[in-house]
This record gives C-alpha cells, sequence and structure tokens, in this order.
C-alpha cells in the first residue's frame, strides 16, 4: 500500500499497532506502547520550513544499539576518481553481466559497480553513477547511505524494498528514490539489473514547469510513498547493517531488525515513481528542443544554472548536470 503525492506530509502507523503515531507531539516523555521516538534529519533542522526535510520514526528498539561499525571491503564500489586516468573520447559501457545464482551468490551490495562520477560526499557537493547486479535477496541485512540519495532504475527484473517506512515493489519502467541515511533491505527474485544516480548534498525535487504551466512532466500525486510496517524479530545469529560513509563501507551487528519502526510521520521518506504516468510536452515542428523537457526529477549543483537532473529519455553525461 502507499501513499499519493510528492514532498508531503505524511503520516503512517501500522494497523496492527493503532494509536501508535502520538497526537499534538513529536517527542513524549512515554510513547505509546512503550516505543523510542527517533528524528531522521535530511536537513539542518534550522533550514527555512519550505526547505526542511525530516521524519519522526517511532520504533520498537533505538537505532543506534548495535555493536561498533568496523571497515570492510568496497568491491567496485568507489569514490576514487583518480582511479582511472582521463579520456576525452567518447565512450560507452557493455551491459554488466549478471552472475548465475548457481554459479554465485550475489546481493545488492555486493553486487554494486560504480562506473563514473565527479565530486565527492566530503565536499557535499556531486555525482556517482553505478551499477547493481544481484540474483539473491539480502538476508538478514540492510545498507544505509550516510553520503547521498540513492535513485534506482530498474533494468531487469523487478525488487522488493523493505524500508524503516515501509516497503515498496519496484518493477522496470519504474524508479524509486532512498533519501540518506535511510536504512533499506532488496529482495530479489530472479537475475536483476539496474541502475542508480547517487548525488551528494542534495534531494531531488520536481522541476519548475516555467510556460508549460501548472500540470505536465511528472506530476506530484503520481508519487508513491509506502506505509508503515514493522517486524519484531530478533535475529540470534546477528543482523548485518553495512553503511557506507565518506565513499567506503562500514558494518556492524545487532540482534534484531531494524526494520521495528510501527508508526512514523514527516515529509523525509522514500518513495516510488511509474514513469508511464510522465507526460510528455513535445509537439515537433522542424527542431527539437533539449532534453530537459523530458525531466522527471532535478537536484539543484551549488551552481545556480546547473543542475543534476533525471530523465526519462536521452542518454549523456556532463558534470554537474547528469541526463538518464
Amino acid at each position: 500500500a502507499y501513499m499519493s503525492g510528492f514532498g508531503n506530509e505524511f503520516a503512517s502507523e501500522d494497523s496492527r499497532c493503532p494509536g501508535s503515531l502520538p497526537e499534538g507531539q513529536n517527542n513524549t516523555q512515554v510513547c505509546p506502547y512503550g516505543l523510542y521516538a527517533e528524528q531522521l534529519s535530511g536537513s539542518a533542522f534550522t533550514c527555512p520550513r519550505s526547505t526542511n526535510k525530516r521524519s519522526w520514526l517511532y520504533r520498537i528498539l533505538p537505532s543506534v544499539r548495535h555493536k561498533p561499525f568496523t571497515p570492510m571491503s568496497c568491491g567496485d564500489l568507489t569514490e576514487n576518481w583518480n582511479e582511472v586516468e582521463p579520456d576525452p573520447n567518447q565512450l560507452r559501457w557493455k551491459p554488466f553481466n549478471i552472475p548465475k545464482s548457481s554459479e554465485k551468490k550475489v546481493d545488492f551490495i555486493s553486487g554494486l559497480h560504480t562506473v563514473c562520477g565527479a565530486g565527492d560526499s566530503k565536499s557535499r557537493n556531486g555525482i556517482a553513477i553505478h551499477m547493481y547486479t544481484c540474483n539473491t535477496s539480502m538476508i538478514d541485512k540492510c545498507f544505509q547511505n550516510a553520503d547521498g540519495d540513492f535513485l534506482i532504475v530498474p533494468q531487469q527484473g523487478e525488487i522488493l524494498i523493505t524500508t524503516e517506512f515501509g516497503k515498496m515493489m519496484v518493477e522496470p519502467n519504474e524508479i524509486c528514490v532512498i533519501q540518506q541515511g535511510m536504512r533499506f533491505s532488496v529482495d530479489v527474485f530472479r537475475e536483476t539489473r539496474g541502475y542508480i544516480l547517487e548525488v551528494f548534498g542534495a534531494h531531488f525535487e520536481l522541476p519548475d514547469l516555467g510556460p508549460i504551466g501548472a500540470n505536465g512532466l511528472a506530476n506530484p500525486r503520481d508519487f508513491q510513498t509506502p506505509v508503515a510496517w514493522y517486524e519484531d524479530r530478533t535475529v540470534a545469529t546477528g543482523y548485518t547493517i553495512v553503511n557506507k560513509y565518506q565513499g567506503k563501507l562500514f558494518s556492524c551487528q545487532q540482534d534484531f531488525s531494524p526494520f521495528n519502526v510501527v508508526a512514523w510521520h514527516g515529509n523525509y521518506t522514500p518513495y516510488k515513481y511509474n514513469l508511464e504516468n510522465f507526460m510528455v510536452i513535445n509537439c515537433v515542428a522542424f527542431d527539437h528542443v533539449d532534453p530537459s523537457i523530458f525531466t522527471v526529477l532535478t537536484a539543484k549543483s551549488t551552481h545556480d544554472v546547473l543542475n543534476n537532473a533525471v530523465s526519462n529519455r536521452h542518454s549523456c553525461l556532463s558534470h554537474p548536470s547528469a541526463w538518464l
């Protein structure tokens, strides 16, 4: 189940615990059902109201109750753009091979491959483009990106994404955004592949429509945010949390599922969008307009006129503008 809208103030509670969402307060002295209140911030809390992003989560156990993080292998995930010598020639990449599950088990995290990027997470400016190839679900494991937002574009095979806010089924021709700091796990049902656009220091937003007017392109009502869902599950063998921080991977262990959020409210959420709902504005008379007419989402860069954008057509890359 999903709620409709983009950047809305949402509120949701699991129907198994009616009244779990506090009324009139965020951080009560005693939360309903003995839950713990946590705020997840997607911006500085002193930001103007129009740009302030945060959500309050009411969970069975605190998210900080885990063992210390330790470094782990990053595989083909990188933020070091100096690893390859500059090459001004036109380039293209063959499709990444998906390992057969009978040969090698690869989940979403171990199947991440960085293709290119610019900037870095430390300066809070720039982008990275990754591919994911996987053939098995993440078992008792979740991922948290402390560096930026992930925009995930499945190309082959649907993925079931479990987040602290609820579940999303994302299929080819759909996109989803998991924003910075949100924990999620990916289940797959066969060999699966897709793209990821990561943005540092900015969040995706809908582009201004200008002379197009009030309607067209991606309409806010077509974006979907999951409803609250929780699991109260002890994992005696250990639950692994993988954290991407300053371009490196770290892992820690805890003995319970992190998806124990019974209720939540706020405007900082994961969401998905079906590209079939994109309202194309393109009546060609004698020439072709710029690809910005196909922009679904945009993430503003530090330069006033250049953005990181996601388009459902065209294929070229530059920085700090990226069209997918």
